[in-house]
């Protein structure tokens, strides 16, 4: 992209689209325009205004000058020609799809997401005739079998939540174009710092902005970002629903992108240089992490990641004999999670302060033992998310509470 390609994001300019007059002076941080409607010098006006003769902001669930300046920021990160804010990241998720799927549409996703997505493909999309089927994501060879008929979207997560299983982007996008689908890839735990799927060829991208983008545990949000004409449908469903996000989230999270660099990059060596250490400690059975040597698709990862991600999934090692699914693994489990001192137990990720989540009964639950077993996943697993504590003092709350089993 070349300075002269570069879309105008001062508050001044996305403010003259409403007909806001800006203020004689120019504050160093962007104005919020906390309103839920405009108003219009004449009848004739907003009467264009309606019939789409004119371009300016209407309505706040249709735009907002504070959405939109996040909206055009997020897509210069990305790279991409448009993007829509949403509410949250599981109305990005839904939208995403909800706005080209119908009845009798074919939608072909990876196993391993996020229980709450999977929870809209079998319980929603199932039950308004959409057929839904599902891969390995990190088995080519699946994908050659799934795609060798014709679908309508495709929908993965790269790394996947919360096992980080790998998903070759550019084999599953020339795929999708051979089979007339659009290719949706969920880059929340590779963040627009670490992975760039438009450029890997994914036709479209979602994030829960309430993760790496806001990273501070503060607001809900989502985004979706692609070509002009998909995102389009997008905004024309989203304005309708109303799952829109609000300006102020909108102005917290465009002020979050200025440190997102510096958060993300921090976190991301902090987790490279844990995983290392607990892939040697005799109490983890397993790490997992994209650009640990031992990762199965670490070659790959390599190759369209530029950072390994923020995030370190590891399985807490059991006594012989000990079902990884059982109750006995959970209270093991359970014992080292309520160890950790600086580390906190959520379900949240990306934040800056480190988070420790037990997916079995949190995130993955509605899964069930055979839908986890399905992605790797047992009682022992633990996702953790690295802060910007210091290295030190999360390596030594992690010592104290693996000697706890």
């Amino acid at each position: 992209m070349t300075s002269d390609d570069l879309p105008d994001l001062r508050p001044d300019t996305l403010a003259v689209r409403a007909g806001i007059t800006r203020t004689p002076f120019d504050e160093m941080a962007e104005p919020i325009f906390l309103t839920q409607g405009y108003v219009y010098p004449t009848a004739e006006e907003a009467e264009a205004a309606f019939a789409g003769e004119i371009d300016r902001y209407q309505y706040s669930r249709y735009g907002n000058p504070t959405v939109t300046m996040f909206e055009d920021r997020l897509a210069a990160i990305e790279g991409a020609e448009d993007c829509f804010a949403t509410a949250t990241g599981m109305a990005a998720v839904f939208v995403s799809m909800g706005a080209i799927l119908q009845q009798g549409s074919r939608l072909v996703a990876a196993r391993a997401l996020f229980g709450s997505s999977i929870t809209v493909f079998n319980e929603y999309f199932a039950k308004w005739g959409i057929r839904v089927d599902y891969v390995d994501g990190h088995v080519n060879a699946d994908w050659e079998r799934a795609l060798a008929e014709p679908a309508d979207a495709i929908y993965v997560e790269s790394p996947t939540n919360p096992m980080q299983d790998v998903i070759d982007i550019p084999f599953v996008a020339a795929l999708a174009k051979k089979a007339g689908a659009l290719f949706i890839v969920d880059n929340v735990f590779a963040t627009p710092l670490g992975q760039r799927p438009l450029e890997l060829g994914a036709d479209a991208v979602v994030y829960s902005a309430t993760k790496h983008i806001d990273g501070q545990g503060r607001v809900l949000g989502g985004a979706v970002l692609g070509g002009a004409e998909y995102v389009d449908k997008v905004r024309t469903m989203v304005r309708t629903m109303g799952a829109t996000m609000s300006p102020f989230n909108a102005w917290v999270l465009g002020k979050s992108l200025e440190t997102l660099p510096v958060r993300v990059r921090a976190q991301a060596a902090s987790a490279l240089d844990l995983a290392a250490w607990l892939e040697a400690h005799p109490k983890v059975a397993v790490t997992r992490h994209p650009f640990l040597p031992s990762h199965p698709q670490h070659d790959l990862a390599l190759r369209q990641m530029t950072l390994g991600g923020t995030l370190v999934t590891i399985d807490v090692a059991l006594p012989e004999g000990v079902d990884p699914h059982g109750d006995e693994a959970k209270a093991i489990t359970f014992r080292f999670l309520n160890a950790l001192r600086i580390i906190d137990i959520s379900n949240n990720l990306g934040d800056a302060k480190s988070i420790a989540t037990h997916p079995a009964t949190t995130t993955h639950r509605k899964l069930g033992v055979e839908g986890r077993a399905a992605v790797g996943m047992c009682a022992a697993t633990v996702r953790l998310s690295i802060g910007l504590e210091d290295v030190e003092d999360l390596r030594a709350d992690l010592a104290r509470a693996l000697e706890t089993i």
